[in-house]
């Protein structure tokens, strides 16, 4: 069995559980090296998580002759040079979601991978979480029927840090380095999985707005949008909301019932039909992005198919990219 040893890029928060722990999980699967341009943080990430090497330069890892792959957790806007960096020195990659900070670098990056042949996976681990998956089979089982209509609601209030303003505010409120605001980050997943189930979304458009002045990206979207096989669907996000507005719910309507989920909160799946309603609870493993992570250190040991690539994952800027007049 090939030996998959990672590089980290990048060691925030998002690598402390959701991810960083499934990797050395996998059978064949180890993490030798992380960076961060701060010393300090990849010196005590190493050393909590007994990680070999540490790097403050991203091209001393990638040239780190023990590390065959490497894992971008860096802030969006980096992605595609990081991920163009490694793919060029042939080591494969897996980035997180989303993919870049705009469609043009998911292109970018798309056609660094074809020119040389090295793979590059992207982090829409929902993907493959059995909560999600339950949702899939339920449509797919005809189960409330044809499709007719598709919506996303998502409302929450300003976070603590949304009222600091200035150089104070988080990187996801900073569209150079996040892509747009709370809306780039969170709405990937939404987009993602809709996608992964009803197919491509080849119409979109919204309407963006400031409502709280809180911070120069927007704050509050409403869009629709049209799958290739012609379902339409729309969605609301408000960034701003009162604590009663609260709401993480996606719903399905088909001709013989509906279907609603969370995607953040993972609420237990809510099926009605003639027959009643249903409410049905999925449990998800601890560390939630295991699932796609084996699933890609299987693609690269050749044992196993992980279609979680940059190509796929391209349709979520575009439909992000056009809601937000960016194209």
């Amino acid at each position: 069995m090939r030996k998959i040893c990672w590089g980290f890029i990048g060691c925030g928060e998002v690598t402390e559980k959701k991810s960083g722990p499934a990797f050395n999980e996998v059978e064949g699967s180890s993490v030798v090296a992380v960076m961060s341009r701060s010393a300090e943080k990849a010196k005590s990430y190493a050393k909590r998580h007994d990680i070999p090497r540490w790097y403050t330069d991203p091209q001393e890892l990638i040239d780190d002759p023990d590390v065959n792959a490497v894992y971008i957790a860096t802030p969006p806007s980096s992605h595609a040079t990081f991920a163009i960096m490694a793919m060029k020195a042939g080591k494969p990659v897996y980035v997180e979601k989303p993919l870049a900070a705009s469609y043009e670098d998911c292109a970018r990056i798309n056609r660094i991978s074809e020119q040389t042949g090295v793979p590059c996976f992207v982090a829409y681990y929902r993907r493959y979480l059995p909560y999600f998956q339950k949702v899939k089979s339920i449509i797919n089982s005809g189960t409330i029927g044809k499709i007719a209509n598709v919506q996303i609601r998502f409302s929450v209030p300003p976070r603590d840090l949304d009222y600091n303003g200035g150089q104070q505010l988080p990187w996801r409120l900073q569209p150079d380095i996040a892509g747009g605001g709370y809306f780039y980050d969170l709405a990937p997943h939404q987009l993602d999985l809709l996608q992964n189930i009803f197919g491509i979304i080849v119409k979109a458009h919204g309407y963006c707005s400031n409502r709280a002045s809180l911070y120069k990206a927007e704050d509050s979207i409403s869009a629709c949008f049209l799958f290739e096989n012609g379902l339409p669907g729309s969605g609301s996000w408000c960034f701003v909301g009162h604590q009663s507005a609260k709401e993480d719910c996606i719903e399905i309507i088909g001709e013989k019932g509906t279907l609603s989920f969370s995607v953040y909160t993972y609420n237990p799946i809510k099926l009605i039909t003639t027959e009643g309603a249903v409410s049905i609870t999925v449990p998800n493993p601890p560390y939630v992005q295991l699932p796609i992570i084996k699933s890609v250190i299987e693609d690269l040991q050749g044992v196993g198919v992980c279609k979680c690539r940059s190509v796929s994952a391209t349709p979520v800027n575009w439909v992000m990219d056009r809601i937000l007049g960016k194209l």
